[in-house]
């Protein structure tokens, strides 16, 4: 059931919402949380359709807000609010409002939201894109308990990062932390099947990939070693690459569908491990509402050591004993040029050795700075 409403209010809304549950023979509410989705027109038709999908799993009040950009002046001095609401099969298994503010009342969104919201029930927020810097301090963000951001949508998303360190507040999570839950689990998994001492390791990934950056920074934080960033062509992650006193261990996914884990002395096992839609990533972060203190430290530890204080030890690649510690290979080595807290997080990369040489100027991956070497990776650290 869909009815449009013009020209309306937030009490109007909520008497056509008790109207349309009545209609379809369900007046109790059974949704378990609000779901606030902060984006333009041109986003709103998959952030819906990916809500809808997670709702079948979490019953929620899905209220879309769309700020609308008024043409002329004249029409940015009239405030207005239309309302779209949706129950029954039209909203999946809640309810769902589609808001779309003009003039004035774009600056006041909160005001709008807030009687719409379910009594007694969390709040969650997601922008899908142009997500503010500091969530919490969001009219919107300060009503909800979790804040749910997508760094993969911004121009610049390393810098993203630095800035989601800088303002973070429990409470708030990230979908490209969440795309990262799989391997953060099979990594925890793999290291706990053998007694090893890691010594460093190696991300690969698409440049520019904010998974890429936050799985590095999570290793080195909780392995306290030195990782290493180096780029591939995709899609997304593509391999990790753990070098451990009894041999290595890999994880390498080159299809985006179908990895591969290699651990010494043990034959290689195929790993369901597909790159996941975003209706899977918002369903996941809505199963649980505390703060997130995982990513937190991940965060932070990334933000505070994105280049690194010595150069990386390179392993002697299979087939080649005599070959020198440190020796570049066709990857790519950092500068060791120190970053000032508060810095941009654009680090300068060298060009390959092999491959067509990138242009100076060009914006590469940062990598993370570590520490020397404890003993494996504790199953703590997974998600």
């Amino acid at each position: 059931m869909k009815t449009d409403l013009t020209d309306t209010t937030a009490s109007k809304i909520n008497k056509e919402l008790v109207k349309g549950r009545r209609a379809i023979g369900t007046p109790a509410v059974g949704m378990v949380l609000t779901l606030v989705i902060v984006t333009d027109e041109e986003n709103a038709y998959d952030a819906l359709k990916a809500a809808n999908d997670a709702s079948r799993e979490h019953p929620s009040r899905t209220l879309v807000v769309i700020k609308r950009v008024s043409r002329s002046p004249r029409d940015r001095t009239q405030s207005r609010l239309d309302a779209e609401v949706r129950v029954g099969a039209d909203a999946g298994t809640g309810e769902t409002v589609v808001l779309r503010l003009y003039g004035e009342v774009v600056d006041h969104a909160q005001s709008v939201v807030l009687p719409l919201l379910l009594p007694d029930a969390p709040v969650v927020v997601w922008w899908p894109v142009d997500a503010p810097l500091d969530p919490a301090g969001d009219p919107l963000g300060a009503l909800a308990q979790r804040r749910v951001t997508d760094t993969y949508s911004s121009e610049q998303p390393v810098r993203e990062l630095t800035a989601r360190a800088d303002t973070y507040t429990p409470g708030d999570t990230d979908l490209s932390w969440t795309r990262i839950t799989p391997w953060r689990s099979m990594l925890a998994a793999a290291l706990d099947q053998v007694t090893c001492k890691v010594d460093a390791v190696e991300v690969e990934g698409e440049e520019f990939n904010p998974s890429c950056e936050l799985l590095a920074m999570w290793l080195a934080d909780r392995l306290d070693v030195p990782v290493k960033r180096s780029l591939s062509s995709g899609p997304g992650l593509t391999a990790v690459r753990l070098h451990t006193d009894s041999g290595p261990i890999v994880l390498d996914r080159a299809d985006g569908s179908l990895a591969t884990l290699s651990i010494q002395g043990q034959p290689d096992r195929a790993v369901a491990l597909k790159r996941r839609d975003t209706a899977e990533l918002i369903a996941e972060e809505l199963r649980r509402l505390d703060p997130d203190d995982t990513y937190a430290s991940a965060l932070r530890f990334g933000v505070e050591r994105l280049n690194p204080s010595a150069p990386f030890p390179e392993p002697a690649p299979k087939g080649e004993p005599g070959s020198a510690v440190g020796e570049p290979d066709s990857g790519y080595s950092v500068s060791a040029e120190p970053v000032a807290a508060g810095a941009s997080a654009e680090v300068a990369v060298k060009a390959p050795v092999q491959g067509p040489a990138k242009a100076s100027g060009e914006e590469a991956a940062p990598s993370a700075s570590l520490k020397p070497v404890p003993s494996g990776l504790s199953g703590k650290a997974a998600k």
